[in-house]
């Protein structure tokens, strides 16, 4: 299941990319698809399939570079970072639930990699922290 389950998600994303083409992505997705993302106002397969088709306007020319493809029963993680014309390059990571063959649930975290410096300062600061004695530690 696994195994098919990595494929199902490889042909939806390698549809997409390739020929642009929102419906090539819909025809792997369930009719009661829920899309997740810190601060989405798109959650039902139809609002996010009109806001992947109105960001891929200006993403023309983008190129999208898989990392990692991994599996684990129902669910399958993919790793990308991309390039966007005349924007920053951003790491995505894209969690996909499939159900009965078809991609149930995503949820995606973009982060444009010129702000990792700033999360290393934050993750630095929390790590000293966290090895402070509890009496000392930020609340």
């Amino acid at each position: 299941m696994t195994t098919e389950n990595k494929s199902i998600v490889q042909q939806a994303l390698a549809g997409l990319i390739a020929t642009g083409d929102v419906d090539a992505l819909a025809q792997f997705l369930s009719d009661d698809f829920v899309h997740h993302r810190p601060g989405s106002t798109t959650s039902t397969k139809g609002e996010w399939l009109a806001a992947v088709r109105a960001a891929l306007v200006p993403l023309v020319g983008m190129q999208v570079e898989i990392h990692q493809v991994l599996a684990d029963g129902d669910h399958v993680v993919v790793y990308s970072r991309r390039w966007l014309p005349d924007g920053p390059e951003i790491a995505v990571v894209d969690i996909w639930r499939i159900d009965d063959g078809l991609i149930a649930e995503g949820w995606e975290i973009i982060e444009p990699t010129a702000q990792v410096a700033a999360n290393l300062t934050w993750w630095k600061a929390r790590s000293a922290d966290l090895r402070a004695p509890m009496s000392l530690r930020r609340r």
